[in-house]
């Protein structure tokens, strides 16, 4: 399945004709006529004077029989690569009355976007928001709709407070002020300026729509990735399987990711790739390069009494504890007061990256690693298969990463960690429980901070918070006690 996405890159007046709920028509060269004829004709020249740079002739009539009408529908329909006859068929109209992206398809802009920022370190605010979710819910997709191209690139995004911040992203309706008036419901969703200075990177989100975190309505995560890729500069594509292919789909391709090998290509073109893929592609192997082979650490990472010592993961494997930090690994067994450590390769050789989140099923016997949206099966010390997307849980499309996740036995629960809201995991039904995610400190009174990690030991919760970990009374919903993290290792 493929994830498309919309926006509405705010270069074409929006005109009302695209929310219409057209009939279905007859192709033109059928025998019967269309019921609606100036309907669908209305439509389609609404949409190529949009997307494809139709001009209205000079009366101000348009016949669907004119040249440069027919050229402009062939055009059309090369890009969408559908029959290329010119005539309003049913495929065609079909096409034309599906949720898009206003930025046109076949035009360049080059007075209004630029080619790329002339940084890759960028800054982004949120000024207004959409009332379809809690604020928590959209600044957490917004970051993970960013983090999509961050993985895939050398950029960094920032949020500030700022109404100077390099993006803007706001929820409008209607006419909001930039010249490109938004169409209400379903027609285009969301514009985004490409970058440059004042308007430039702006992105905007059609608060006319209903934004939802799921299938229902429109995901905003899958329209944000869309969105911010015209944000830094990127065109539509006309692979289908590309993120920045103009059309909506709130499915997820088959191998769980947002990116084509063609979006990738395209970032990195404009901003270069991450270090660690530029030298694999320069001829450097992962054991070659020390952030992927973890053959070599800075010394604070392997100074487990480092009073800022901060932990990515906690989890019990069996009877002992491995705590998880960068791609280094210390391993505490129970019985036994010696701890071993070194690079996460060194215990599983098919783990070359960090771990952000891990939890223990006892009777399961198995370990889940999590790193950003995949994660592994581990059983004894053996990982089992491939790596699996996040998605595996139930999560919503928009959820890429996890702060910390503990399993609580009693209970047959496993809770997932996210910036100020958590997910309940029902282990027994392998469903999410209804109602997730919450809030945290609604929840878990006195924890009102971001979770590195999480751990269920002696009937109480821990959870790891920056260089401390709190002693949290599961039943009683209290903090109990705190002490340094590296405590824990005997410090």
């Amino acid at each position: 399945m493929h994830v498309m996405v919309l926006s509405c890159c705010v270069l074409v007046l929006l005109i009302a004709g695209l929310c219409l709920s057209a009939p279905t028509f007859t192709p033109e060269l059928a025998s019967s006529p269309s019921t609606e004829p100036q309907v669908d004709l209305k439509l389609a020249t609404d949409y190529l004077q949009q997307y494809y740079n139709l001009q209205i002739e000079p009366m101000g009539r348009m016949k669907r029989s004119g040249a440069s009408f027919i050229s402009k529908v062939k055009e059309m329909q090369i890009f969408f690569g559908l029959n290329t006859s010119g005539a309003l068929d049913f495929d065609t109209l079909e096409l034309m009355r599906s949720p898009r992206c206003g930025v046109p398809d076949v035009e360049e802009y080059h007075h209004i976007q630029g080619t790329r920022w002339n940084k890759n370190v960028i800054t982004y605010s949120i000024g207004t928001y959409t009332r379809d979710m809690p604020r928590s819910t959209v600044d957490a997709m917004v970051d993970s709709a960013f983090s999509v191209w961050a993985r895939a690139s050398s950029l960094t995004f920032v949020r500030t407070h700022s109404r100077n911040a390099d993006i803007m992203v706001e929820f409008v309706t209607y006419d909001h002020g930039d010249l490109y008036p938004f169409d209400g419901p379903r027609g285009t969703l969301a514009h985004a300026f490409g970058p440059g200075f004042g308007v430039g990177g702006d992105t905007h989100f059609d608060d006319a729509e209903h934004w939802t975190a799921g299938e229902k309505g429109f995901n905003l995560f899958l329209v944000a990735a869309h969105e911010f890729g015209h944000a830094l500069g990127l065109k539509h594509s006309r692979n289908p399987e590309s993120l920045m292919y103009p059309t909506y789909s709130a499915s997820r391709p088959a191998s769980g990711g947002l990116l084509s090998s063609e979006d990738v290509a395209n970032i990195n073109a404009l901003y270069g790739p991450t270090r660690a893929n530029y030298l694999l592609r320069n001829g450097w192997s992962s054991q070659q390069i020390p952030n992927l082979s973890g053959s070599l650490f800075p010394r604070r990472m392997q100074d487990k009494c480092d009073p800022d010592l901060i932990f990515d993961a906690v989890s019990t494997l069996g009877d002992a504890t491995f705590f998880f930090r960068g791609r280094y690994l210390w391993i505490k067994h129970n019985e036994q007061y010696d701890i071993k450590e070194g690079p996460i390769t060194n215990f599983m050789p098919k783990i070359e990256t960090s771990i952000d989140a891990a939890f223990w099923v006892p009777r399961r016997s198995t370990a889940y690693l999590i790193h950003e949206s995949m994660f592994w099966t581990v059983r004894g010390s053996l990982i089992k298969g491939k790596p699996r997307p996040l998605s595996h849980f139930g999560f919503p499309a928009w959820v890429q990463d996890v702060d910390a996740a503990v399993h609580i036995v009693k209970k047959g629960r496993t809770l997932f960690f996210m910036h100020d809201i958590y997910w309940s995991y029902n282990e027994n039904r392998r469903v999410m429980d209804f109602g997730y995610p919450k809030y945290i400190s609604e929840d878990f009174p006195g924890v009102n901070t971001t979770i590195n990690a999480a751990v269920h030991k002696d009937g109480f919760l821990f959870f790891f918070v920056g260089p401390e970990v709190y002693k949290y009374n599961y039943t009683q919903r209290h903090v109990v006690g705190v002490e340094k993290a590296n405590s824990w290792l005997g410090c």
